[in-house]
């Protein structure tokens, strides 16, 4: 199929281009093109497909849905790779006789798509997953028995970037199966953290079934088998099963655990930094938005306490952006249910301008940006246009 060709880019480019404080010749350099390539499309004079607007945005770094034109949408570009991550997941067990990187290149490619994945630059994350979760297939089936553990564990991180994005963007089944194919790698990494890990995200599963006292049974089993060391890895690794245990306690109803995990999560963070450990953000600053996410979860009685940290505290920077985005997501929702629709408004605002892949398909933005604006008809125009942003009322 031919790559699709984009109109009306070319003054995005120059933007970023000028930003990044490239020339048009540097950019030309780095993204594999020509000058006269480059000067055409910024002055409209022709398109750009799919791999030169990858390629630029790669030359700029950043996601490509930053270059798109207003018309076309970032998840019509995600969806267009989907049907490339089942047919690797069709065959991730007998893939083709076809090279593959070193380990260590490959390792540097992982790396990117995990940052890409934190980042919130799913547009990146979808484009690259299927050749990269292909080629790590090949690799695992023909690695020395030394590698294959190294290798088992890239690929359940590869994996976990896939699903990020397949289950943000509502491909739920194919989100399970690729939960499956990192069930099925985790066996052969040998790696407790990357066990911690597997469950953390297979939570998805329950979330998306609304099985929350299931997943909540899974969480505590994944806990009893996490790895008990003192090291930041694995302590971190029970921290963020613990958090997610507090969030899914909380949409089960059961706040009893909910504190407990809460409580558990906030001592193992007192004992790490901040940071990104096995592929999950964990430490003192990602507890803090993971209260806010449980009072919300529990319910107007707890609403003020989200409120309160709030006040309080704000998201550091160097947080990942989806992370900070989740928080003003959450924020937003207990401000809306608390009577303060204004303010809700602003917090949806501050989430699409940190990660704006992540807020547009986020549900609870869809909801809310559908219930502000029959709240608030005054402000009739910038509220459509947010609701129309993100599709509210589309699955809302």
């Amino acid at each position: 199929m031919p790559s699709i060709v984009y109109r009306g880019v070319g003054s995005r480019i120059a933007y970023e281009r000028r930003i990044a404080s490239f020339t048009q010749a540097e950019l030309a350099r780095a993204a594999g093109t020509s000058l006269g390539t480059i000067r055409k499309i910024e002055r409209g004079e022709r398109g750009v497909s799919d791999a030169v607007l990858d390629a630029i945005a790669d030359a700029l770094d950043i996601d490509p849905a930053r270059l798109l034109p207003d018309k076309e949408r970032p998840d019509d570009r995600v969806h267009r790779a989907m049907p490339g991550l089942s047919s690797v997941l069709a065959t991730y067990d007998v893939p083709e006789d076809a090279p593959y990187r070193s380990l260590r290149a490959l390792a540097e490619a992982v790396a990117s798509v995990v940052a890409w994945r934190l980042g919130a630059q799913y547009v990146r994350v979808a484009r690259a997953a299927p050749d990269l979760l292909a080629e790590l297939c090949r690799a695992l089936q023909g690695a020395e028995p030394g590698d294959r553990p190294a290798v088992a564990r890239l690929l359940v991180d590869a994996c976990r970037a896939a699903d990020a994005v397949a289950y943000k963007y509502g491909a739920r089944d194919l989100s399970a199966r690729l939960i499956d194919l990192m069930r099925w790698a985790v066996r052969q990494a040998d790696d407790p953290v990357a066990d911690a890990t597997t469950a953390y995200v297979r939570t998805e599963t329950f979330f998306a079934a609304r099985a929350h006292a299931a997943g909540l049974r899974a969480l505590e089993f994944a806990v009893d088998q996490a790895p008990t060391s003192s090291a930041a890895e694995a302590v971190a690794a029970r921290g963020a099963l613990h958090m997610r245990a507090a969030v899914i306690a909380g949409r089960a109803g059961d706040g009893d655990a909910t504190v407990t995990h809460l409580d558990a999560a906030r001592v193992l963070g007192d004992q790490v930094p901040e940071g990104v450990y096995g592929g999950t953000a964990f430490g003192p600053d990602s507890v803090r938005i993971h209260e806010v996410s449980v009072a919300v979860s529990l319910g107007e009685d707890h609403l003020g306490r989200a409120l309160k940290l709030a006040r309080e505290w704000a998201t550091p920077r160097d947080l990942p952006a989806e992370r900070r985005s989740g928080f003003y997501i959450e924020l937003g929702r207990a401000q809306l249910w608390s009577g303060r629709p204004d303010a809700a408004f602003e917090s949806l605002k501050v989430a699409r301008r940190i990660a704006p892949q992540h807020a547009r398909e986020h549900r609870w933005v869809r909801e809310d940006a559908a219930t502000l604006r029959r709240l608030k008809r005054a402000d009739a125009e910038s509220l459509s246009n947010s609701a129309e942003w993100c599709h509210a009322g589309a699955g809302a």
